[in-house]
C-alpha cells in the first residue's frame, strides 16, 4: 500500500498505472501488418493460462463492442484491424465469455429498461456513489462494460433484489472520469451515461485531476463539452450552475423533504467558493450533501484527515454552512471516514471512497449510501454489479471474486444520525398545535382526559382537584393519594407527546413494595362506571417512564385500570387469576405494554403483549376492540402478540376506572411511575388513522 504522499504524486501524474488486467496490453497501436503477431500472443496465453472462465474484456459482449466502435470512430482501429481480430479474439483465459446469446441478453435487458421513478415520500432511499472510472477510459484501454454494468443496476429493480436499495433517488460520481481528460475518452464515457439520460435519472459528475488542469476558472476543455450545464440539465435534479459550468448544484426529493447536493470542481477558484456558499444561502432549509474529487485522505487504518486544499474547502465552505452534514470525495485510497464539529457545533461526516487501486481499476464500484430516516441510520454497501454480472454467467475469476463485495469496516458500515435534530438548526420540525377538546370527540366518545388546564410548571396537584370529563357525560376524576405519600406525588407539567392534542400533563411520582402515590379515579357516579363495551371499544393513553424507573419497584403498574377482583365477578377459569382487577393496561417489570381484561364472554383473562419499550421516550397505546377481537396499538402499530380468541365487552363490577392506580385483591398496591397525558376512551372500535396521535 502507498504512502499518503506517494499517492499524491501519484495521482498527479501524466499516465495512471494500469489495472491488473490480464489484458491491458492487448491495446498497444500497432500497424496492420502486426495484427497477426498480436493473435499468436493471445494464443500462446491461451495455452499458459489455467485460470477458471472470468471476464472477457477482449470478447464479444457489449462492452466490447462499444469500444471497438469508438477506438474506430476515432481512428485507432482501421477495418483491417477488425476484421483481424485485434478486439475480436477471445483470450483463452476468458474462453465461453461473451457468447452471442449472452449478449443479446444483456443488451436486449439494457435496452427494455424503463423510466427511472424513485419514491420521493419513503423514509428509505439510497444515494448511489460512483468514484475514480479513469482506468476504464484511459486513451487506448478503454473498457465501459463495468460502468455499464453499475447502470443497469441503478435502472433494473431486479438487480436490486435483496439489496435495500429498491429507492434509489440519485447518482453522484466523484471524478476522475477518465484518465487523460482527452476528448476521444470523453467518446467512450458519454455513451454509458446516456443510459441514465434516456432513463430519466437525476445525477451528477464533476471534474477530477485526470479530467482537467488548473481551478475552474480554465475555459473550455472536453470534460466541460461533455459534462458541462447542457448535459447536466438533462438530470431531473438539476438546479444550477457556476456561470464558468464546473459547479452544479442538484434538488432532489426524498424521504418527503427536498435535498440539496453540490458537484464541485477539482479546484474551487474564489468565484466558485462565491457561487457554492451563495447557492446554499439562497436554499437555507435543505440539508446538504457536498460531493467533489478531494476533501479527505486517509491512513491505511481508514481514519481520514483533511488534505491540504481540504483545509480550504473546510474554511471556506463546510465548517460555516451547517446545511452540510455530509461530504463524499474519491482521488484517494484507501476508503476512510471521520467526523468533525462545524461552527455550530454539529458533526459533518467526511468520507472518501476511491477503488481506481483495487482489481481491474476499481471495476465501475458502486458505494451505496441508505438512508433511513425511522432508523436514523446511514448504512454503506459496496460492491460491484458488474462482478455480479460475470458470476451469475459463471465468468468470475477468482480476483475478481475477492472485489465482487466489499465488506471491511471503512467498505460496509452504518452512520447513525437523528436527522431532524440535526437539521433542527436550519429546518426545525414545525410543532403541532394543540386541537381542541370538541375535535377529539369522535361519534361515541365516552369519556375524555386532558391535564392541559393546571397549574405551573412542577406545582403539586391540590388534593381536591377534578378533572373534567371533557364530553360532558359527567365522568370526571377525583384525586386519590396513598396515605404516607410525601409531597410532590403528582404534579403538573407542560410536557407532552408531539402528537398529543393536549399540550400537558401528569407526573405521577409513585410506586410499589411499599405502596406509595397519588393517582385520579373516575367519581362514584360516573356512568362509565357501569359500561360493558358490547359493541367494542377503544381505549387510548399517551406516557413515557423516566430515566429512573426500576422494573422491581415500578413494573406491573398501571396507566388505566378497573376496580374490582376477577374472583369478585366470578370469573374462575384455567387462565384466571382471582386477585387481580377486571382490566388493566399497564406495563410489565421489563416495560412492556400489557393489557390483561375479563371479557364478558369468558371465564379467564385475555391478554396482548407490546415489544419492550424505551425509557424518557413518549408513547402513545390504544387498545381495540371490534365486539369480537381485542388488538394492541404502540404508535399507531399493530402489535404482533394479540390474542386470536373470541373477546367480547368488558367485565364491569359498578367500580371506578384508576387513571395511574393499581389494585390487588381489592387493595392499592402499585402507583405509576411516570408522565400520562391525555386519555380517552370509545365505546367502538377505531382505526389507526383515527386515534389521537393521527
Amino acid at each position: 500500500m502507498q504512502s499518503s504522499s506517494s499517492r499524491h504524486q501519484h495521482e498527479h501524474g501524466t499516465d495512471a498505472v494500469v489495472p491488473a488486467s490480464s489484458s491491458s496490453d492487448a491495446h498497444v497501436l500497432l500497424p496492420a501488418a502486426d495484427l497477426a503477431a498480436v493473435d499468436a500472443l493471445h494464443s500462446a496465453r491461451a495455452a499458459a493460462c489455467a485460470c477458471p472462465r472470468t471476464a472477457d474484456p477482449d470478447g464479444d459482449g457489449l462492452a466490447a463492442a462499444s469500444r471497438r466502435t469508438f477506438l474506430r470512430g476515432a481512428g485507432v482501429l482501421g477495418a483491417g484491424a477488425a476484421a483481424a481480430g485485434l478486439l475480436g479474439a477471445s483470450p483463452a483465459f476468458a474462453a465461453g465469455a461473451g457468447t452471442p446469446a449472452e449478449t443479446a441478453g444483456t443488451a436486449g435487458r439494457t435496452a427494455s429498461l424503463g423510466r427511472w421513478r424513485p419514491d420521493p415520500e419513503s423514509p428509505r432511499f439510497t444515494l448511489a456513489v460512483m468514484p475514480d472510472t479513469q482506468y476504464l477510459f484511459d486513451v487506448d484501454r478503454i473498457h465501459p462494460a463495468p460502468m455499464e454494468a453499475s447502470f443497469r443496476y441503478l435502472l433494473d429493480p431486479e438487480a436490486r433484489v435483496g439489496d435495500h436499495d429498491e429507492n434509489i433517488v440519485f447518482l453522484a460520481h466523484l471524478g476522475d472520469v477518465t484518465n487523460n481528460g482527452r476528448a476521444e475518452e470523453y467518446a467512450a464515457a458519454t455513451k454509458p451515461f446516456d443510459m441514465l439520460d434516456r432513463a430519466g435519472v437525476a445525477y451528477g459528475v464533476l471534474a477530477g485531476n485526470h479530467d482537467v488542469t488548473g481551478d475552474d476558472q480554465r475555459g473550455r476543455t472536453p470534460y466541460l463539452d461533455t459534462f458541462g450545464p447542457e448535459r447536466a440539465r438533462r438530470s431531473p435534479a438539476y438546479h444550477a450552475s457556476s456561470p464558468d459550468g464546473y459547479n452544479t448544484s442538484h434538488i432532489f426529493r426524498a424521504g418527503g423533504r427536498r435535498w440539496m447536493l453540490l458537484s464541485l470542481d477539482w479546484r474551487l477558484s474564489a468565484q466558485g467558493f462565491e457561487w457554492a456558499n451563495a447557492v446554499i444561502k439562497a436554499n437555507p432549509k435543505l440539508p446538504v450533501i457536498v460531493t467533489t474529487h478531494e476533501i479527505v485522505d486517509s491512513t491505511a487504518e481508514g481514519e481520514a484527515q483533511l488534505s491540504e486544499y481540504g483545509h480550504q474547502l473546510w474554511d471556506g465552505l463546510i465548517k460555516g454552512n451547517d446545511q452540510i452534514f455530509l461530504t463524499l470525495n474519491g482521488h484517494y485510497w484507501p476508503p476512510g471516514s471521520t467526523v468533525m464539529k462545524n461552527d455550530a457545533g454539529n458533526d459533518v461526516h467526511l468520507h472518501i471512497t476511491n477503488y481506481q487501486d483495487r482489481y481491474y481499476g476499481g471495476s465501475g464500484m458502486l458505494r451505496s449510501y441508505r438512508f433511513d430516516l425511522d432508523r436514523g441510520r446511514i448504512d454503506i454497501a459496496t460492491f460491484s454489479p458488474w462482478m455480479r454480472e460475470l458470476a451469475a454467467r459463471d465468468e468470475l475469476n477468482p480476483a475478481a471474486a475477492r472485489e465482487i463485495e466489499l465488506t471491511s469496516p471503512v467498505d460496509y458500515f452504518s452512520v447513525a444520525i437523528d436527522f431532524e435534530k440535526r437539521f433542527a438548526g436550519f429546518a426545525p420540525v414545525a410543532v403541532r398545535k394543540p386541537r381542541p377538546a370538541r375535535r377529539m370527540l369522535v361519534p361515541g366518545t365516552l369519556a375524555y382526559w386532558r391535564f392541559d388546564g393546571g397549574g405551573a410548571e412542577g406545582a403539586d396537584v391540590p388534593a381536591r382537584t377534578v378533572v373534567r370529563d371533557r364530553t360532558g357525560n359527567g365522568n370526571d376524576l377525583a384525586f386519590q393519594q396513598v396515605a404516607g405519600t410525601p409531597a410532590h406525588a403528582l404534579t403538573w407539567t407542560a410536557d407532552h407527546h408531539p402528537d398529543q392534542p393536549g399540550h400537558g400533563s401528569v407526573v405521577l411520582a409513585g410506586r410499589g413494595n411499599p405502596v406509595s402515590g397519588a393517582f385520579f379515579e373516575t367519581v362514584a357516579k360516573a356512568p362509565i362506571n357501569a359500561e360493558t363495551f358490547p359493541r367494542g371499544f377503544t381505549i387510548e393513553a399517551f406516557f413515557k417512564v423516566p430515566d429512573d424507573w426500576d422494573g422491581g419497584r415500578n413494573g406491573w403498574s398501571s396507566m388505566i385500570s378497573r376496580s374490582g377482583t376477577a374472583a369478585e365477578a366470578g370469573k374462575n377459569g384455567p387462565t384466571a387469576t382471582a386477585d387481580e382487577p377486571v382490566m388493566t393496561l399497564g406495563v410489565s417489570g421489563s416495560l412492556e405494554i400489557q393489557w390483561n381484561a375479563y371479557p364478558l364472554t369468558m371465564d379467564g383473562a385475555t391478554t396482548a403483549w407490546s415489544h419492550l419499550l424505551q425509557k424518557d421516550t413518549w408513547w402513545h397505546v390504544a387498545v381495540v376492540n371490534d365486539g369480537r377481537v381485542s388488538k394492541l396499538y404502540v404508535n399507531g402499530c399493530e402489535e404482533g402478540r394479540n390474542p386470536t380468541s373470541r373477546a367480547v365487552g368488558l367485565t364491569s363490577l359498578h367500580k371506578p376506572f384508576l387513571i395511574g392506580g393499581y389494585e390487588w385483591a381489592g387493595a392499592t398496591s402499585q402507583v405509576f411511575h411516570g408522565t400520562l397525558g391525555d386519555i380517552r376512551i370509545v365505546g367502538r372500535a377505531l382505526s389507526p388513522g383515527q386515534f389521537m396521535n393521527a
